[in-house]
């Protein structure tokens, strides 16, 4: 006898399983992104433009092409991912103004994908244009640190900026570059460290070793160390000489440096920023030697 109060399953009209509504959920979802034209096109440029300056560094890098090929695509992918920011903002207006609803999962990977690409390239458009178009920063501009073991660029002197300014008018290019050099960065002299001569280039070398540097040519004794940094995807390679004078008849030594780019006509502060840090990790301090 079976009990009235029992709930019977029917044979037919059976409620779906507790699944299958979150089934159709993920299934309304993929459709919907599916569905989303604007969002696709906007995270095929978004992301597209990080991975292509990724494609343009890295090939010119291990020599696919030249670095200047590889330079040359940068203005377009900052383009591109200009006006892909500028398209999601149309989207969405759009979206509000015919009452719809914006998309954001593709839309939004996109946006974030541009903005943060844009936002890396930030610091290296303000160097172009607040620092000169150098690339020989050194500590000492009378008397720069010379190569012995690297060969300095032949062209290191053309290119030098001020050759139309009135202000530097008659100078050649050595000097109108130690203008510029000066003016821009004006911090950058030499050191002076309470160690003898050998021991600081010893040091150096230590550092540098630390920092992946390779060491080209180093002599203690005569206070002399020259290396070679590798930076960037683009495998940039940048030159630097050291040079240790005793003082205080051996007890103290004046550091000079010298950072040259081996290619190129701006370095965006590349050197000067790794004279600073080399500088001051080696004294210590980023205390002047007094002249």
């Amino acid at each position: 006898m079976t009990d009235q109060n029992e709930p019977t399953t029917p044979s037919t009209g059976e409620a779906p399983p507790a699944s299958e509504p979150v089934k159709a959920a993920k299934q309304g979802r993929l459709t919907s992104l599916r569905r989303d034209p604007k969002g696709w096109l906007v995270l095929l440029l978004g992301i597209g433009a990080p991975l292509a300056f990724v494609v343009a560094a890295a090939g010119g890098g291990i020599g696919l092409w030249g670095w200047q090929a590889g330079l040359a695509a940068l203005p377009w992918i900052a383009l591109t991912a200009v006006l892909t920011l500028i398209l999601a903002i149309v989207f969405i207006i759009l979206n509000r103004r015919k009452g719809q609803k914006t998309r954001w999962p593709l839309l939004g990977l996109g946006l974030l994908g541009s903005l943060g690409f844009l936002a890396f390239l930030i610091p290296y458009v303000s160097a172009i244009l607040t620092l000169p178009a150098i690339h020989d920063i050194t500590t000492n501009l009378a008397d720069p640190p010379q190569f012995s073991a690297l060969t300095l660029r032949a062209d290191n002197w053309d290119n030098i900026p001020g050759a139309d300014d009135s202000d530097m008018r008659g100078m050649n290019p050595r000097q109108r570059w130690a203008t510029v050099h000066q003016d821009a960065y004006p911090d950058i002299r030499s050191v002076r460290i309470d160690q003898p001569v050998a021991v600081v280039i010893e040091k150096a070398q230590r550092l540098a070793e630390d920092r992946g540097w390779k060491i080209i040519s180093i002599d203690p004794a005569a206070g002399h160390l020259e290396a070679t940094d590798t930076i960037s995807l683009f495998r940039f390679k940048d030159d630097v000489v050291i040079r240790a004078r005793a003082a205080e008849n051996g007890a103290a030594s004046i550091i000079d440096m010298r950072s040259v780019s081996r290619v190129g006509v701006h370095d965006i502060g590349a050197n000067a920023k790794r004279v600073r840090r080399f500088l001051s990790d080696l004294s210590g301090t980023t205390t002047t030697a007094s002249e």
